[in-house]
């Protein structure tokens, strides 16, 4: 950061000295702290799908956030109080996750939430934190395009995952011919808007590549065998998958019946850990690809031991994925933003975060302005042991919130500008954040 004065901070320091001056030097008045603050404990809310088409994905997210809270209350709790969690069940509704993350707020007055999966949930409760003006730490990889006040995003955004993905689909696998199969919500439709355009700017480089299908099935849909074999009838040669949750066993089961193979059609997912292998089976995923931020094969110290915590408390057989270990570096970058401004309040916990940095189990976080964080990228192939060998590592990569291909000229940075948002006419040096 510039030892110069932001706009921001500027405001603040005037808004300061103007109110010193009004009280004279003599009357101090101590704001009393928010409800959240007061307690013996400090209460936060974990707000996932544990029933319904989700709960396969999202239940292990409840499972992280469990396990990062403890480890910090038998480390010594949070400036000096253990931390106490509050469960509830979004249960695959939109406006179940809504409903309860005004419950959290409001009658258990949580000092944070960690919750949601699918970006309908997230954006059916964007709305409450906002007019509440409290904290959500949302765990899972988006379509980005969101520059919200009041959500710290922890995953990739789509340059830090399915532009790379299809990037490597097309430069390194060798697919000429795309297929897109997604769900239908807003997530793969806004990613799929930008594949296409992305298709559209690789096709400079090379002239044989054409997008020759694109499908959308509901969230939960298991029958794939039109699918399927519409793919086949297509030609494809490599398919760019945004199924999400329990679908994708469907989506694999028919891909292999109809005789597609990794080697044929390679399947490049944006939804598919480690975890969600367990429902699938790896024996359908073998050779299939991903890119993501986090595998559980990454080789170093801190995921080792990661893993071992989360399999001694969970179970042998269970696996870590990507979205897993986005909701247990929520849970510290909450943790160490609240020792950093030293205090819950939520506007300065929120700014503490600004610059923050967390030695996630896959690699250095670092919390940008844009509320999205600086992470590295891998490219993954599914094993027979249902994991993922890693076949390159991107390297860091820096957020951009607003995607250039589709979104024009915004770019987003709370530390800096009151609005979030501004255009890059305005700000030329600030360009894709």
């Amino acid at each position: 950061m510039s030892n110069m004065f932001s706009r921001r901070q500027m405001l603040k320091a005037g808004a300061v000295a103007a109110a010193g001056a009004a009280v004279g030097p003599y009357l101090i008045v101590k704001r009393p702290l928010p409800a959240y603050a007061q307690g013996e404990t400090i209460k936060i809310g974990i707000l996932h799908s544990l029933s319904g088409t989700m709960a396969i994905s999202e239940v292990s997210i409840r499972d992280v956030c469990v396990m990062a809270a403890e480890e910090i209350n038998a480390a010594g709790g949070v400036l000096g109080k253990q931390i106490e969690y509050i469960i509830e069940d979004g249960a695959s509704d939109w406006p179940t996750f809504a409903e309860k993350s005004q419950k959290l707020i409001e009658v258990d007055e949580v000092a944070s939430v960690f919750g949601c999966w699918t970006s309908a949930s997230r954006k059916a409760v964007l709305p409450v934190y906002e007019r509440l003006d409290h904290m959500l730490w949302y765990p899972v990889q988006y379509e980005g395009n969101e520059c919200s006040k009041n959500i710290m995003y922890t995953p990739a955004v789509p340059n830090q995952q399915t532009k790379p993905a299809l990037d490597y689909l097309i430069r390194v696998l060798g697919a000429r011919k795309i297929y897109l199969e997604a769900s239908d919500y807003v997530y793969p439709r806004t990613a799929n808007q930008i594949a296409k355009a992305q298709i559209e700017v690789l096709k400079e480089e090379f002239p044989d590549l054409e997008l020759v299908g694109e499908n959308y099935q509901p969230l939960g849909a298991q029958d794939y065998s039109t699918a399927v074999t519409n793919i086949v009838a297509s030609g494809a040669d490599g398919v760019l998958n945004t199924i999400n949750g329990d679908s994708n066993v469907g989506f694999f089961n028919q891909f292999t019946a109809q005789g597609l193979t990794a080697e044929t059609c390679p399947v490049m997912s944006s939804s598919m850990s480690e975890d969600d292998v367990r429902g699938i089976g790896a024996e359908n995923v073998v050779g299939h690809y991903a890119v993501w931020n986090y595998f559980q094969t990454i080789d170093r110290p801190q995921n080792v031991a990661f893993v071992e915590a989360f399999k001694a408390k969970y179970g042998q057989d269970r696996t870590t994925g990507d979205p897993i270990e986005k909701g247990y570096v929520g849970v510290y970058m909450w943790k160490l933003a609240c020792e950093k401004a030293e205090t819950f309040e939520i506007p300065a916990v929120r700014e503490a975060t600004y610059g923050l940095e967390f030695d996630a189990p896959g690699g250095t976080h670092i919390m940008r302005g844009n509320h999205h964080t600086r992470k590295p990228v891998f490219v993954g192939r599914h094993n027979a042991d249902g994991l993922f060998d890693i076949l390159d590592d991107l390297g860091e990569t820096e957020p951009q919130t607003w995607d250039p291909l589709i979104a024009g000229a915004n770019v987003c940075d709370w530390s800096q500008y009151e609005e979030g948002t501004i255009e890059i006419a305005d700000h030329p040096a600030d360009a894709f954040r």
